[in-house]
C-alpha cells in the first residue's frame, strides 16, 4: 500500500480513538504473526520486519530495538515528503509496535509451515492495513518508496518489490529454499490482506461499457441501480474483415463496488448480450455521487 503525499502540520486534537485502536490492534497482530508464527519456523516478510528478523536469526538481535532503530532515518524522510503529522503517528505506531515486541512473550502457535505462511502472512496483513487506516506505518520502507518514481524512476510498488524480492533472497541463502518460498507466501498474503484491509469490501471498480443498445443501459445504471455515469461519445466496429464497417456509440463509464459486479454484468447481458465490458481496478474515489452515498 502506498502512503500519502500531502503534508499534514501536526495537531495531537487531530488524533482520534479509532487511530489509536488501529495501531494497537494493529501492532498486536503484527506481534503474533512474528513472535506465534514467522519466528518459530524461520519466516520473513519484507521491509524493516523482514530485516529485523533476519538479523536476529542470524546475529540475535533484539527485534523491537531494531524495529525502532531502523525505521528512525525513515521516519525523518516521512516528515520532510508527507508532513508531521504523518511522521509523529508513524513514529506512535513504530513505538507501540516495538513495545508491544519486547514485553509479549508468544510460544509458537503451530508447526505446520502451509498454515504459518498464510495465516502468518494474514495476520501481517491486517497489521499493516489497520495501521495505514490510522494514517501511519510501522515500517519505513513504504516511506522510502514515495521518493523511488522521482530519482529512481521506479513506482512504489515496483520499488516495494525489488526489494523485498532481494530480501526473501537473502532469506532462501540462509535458510534454505524452502523456507524463501514460504516467505514468498507469507509477503504475498501479507500484500493482498492489506489492501483488502485498507479499500474493504466496498472497494470501488471502473465499468466502462460499448453496447449498441446504449441507451437502454443507461437507463438500466442510472434507474435501476441509481448510479451517476459518465458517456464518452465514440465508434464501434473496425473489426478484423470489416474494418470499414463502423457505428456512432456511446461508451458509459461508471463507477461500481466489488459487490455489484456480476449483478450489473447479468442485468446488461440481459439487454446485450453481445456488449463489451472493460472492468478496471480504481485505487481513490473522490467527489461526485460516490463520495456522497459512501459518506452515508
Amino acid at each position: 500500500m502506498s502512503v500519502s503525499t500531502i503534508k499534514e502540520n501536526f495537531n495531537w486534537r487531530d488524533i482520534s480513538v479509532y487511530q489509536l485502536i488501529y495501531i494497537v490492534l494493529g501492532s498486536l497482530c503484527a506481534v503474533i504473526a512474528i513472535k506465534g508464527f514467522m519466528i518459530p519456523n524461520h519466516f520473513i516478510d519484507g521491509g524493516i520486519i523482514g530485516i529485523s528478523i533476519m538479523l536476529h536469526e542470524v546475529f540475535h538481535f533484539d527485534i523491537s530495538i531494531q524495529l525502532l532503530l531502523y525505521n528512525l532515518p525513515f521516519l525523518y524522510m516521512g516528515y520532510k515528503k508527507m508532513g508531521s503529522q504523518f511522521a509523529i503517528m508513524s513514529f506512535l505506531a513504530i513505538l507501540i509496535f516495538s513495545i508491544l515486541m519486547f514485553f509479549i512473550k508468544i510460544d509458537p502457535i503451530i508447526n505446520d509451515k502451509i498454515i504459518t505462511a498464510i495465516f502468518g502472512g494474514l495476520l501481517l496483513g491486517v497489521a499493516f492495513g489497520l495501521v495505514i487506516k490510522a494514517s501511519a506505518v510501522i515500517d519505513g520502507l513504504e516511506i522510502v518508496a514515495e521518493y523511488t518514481n522521482k530519482y529512481i524512476g521506479l513506482t512504489s510498488g515496483e520499488w516495494v518489490l525489488f526489494t523485498n524480492s532481494i530480501i526473501i533472497i537473502l532469506v532462501a541463502f540462509l535458510f534454505g529454499f524452502e523456507a524463501g518460498m514460504y516467505s514468498l507466501i507469507t509477503y504475498y498474503t501479507a500484500m493482498r490482506v492489506s489492501n483488502y484491509v485498507v479499500d474493504g469490501i466496498n472497494a470501488y471498480t471502473s465499468l466502462s461499457i460499448i453496447s449498441a443498445k446504449h441507451n437502454e443501459i443507461k437507463e438500466l445504471l442510472v434507474k435501476d441501480f441509481g448510479k451517476a455515469i459518465t458517456v464518452y461519445k465514440g465508434e464501434r466496429g473496425y473489426l478484423p474483415g470489416n474494418f470499414d464497417v463502423k457505428h456512432d456509440c456511446d461508451i458509459i463509464v461508471t463507477i461500481v463496488s466489488r459487490l455489484e459486479i456480476l449483478r450489473l454484468k447479468k442485468a446488461i447481458h440481459a439487454i446485450d448480450n453481445k456488449a463489451f465490458l472493460v472492468v478496471t481496478t480504481v485505487n481513490e474515489v473522490h467527489g461526485g455521487i460516490i463520495k456522497k452515498l459512501r459518506n452515508h
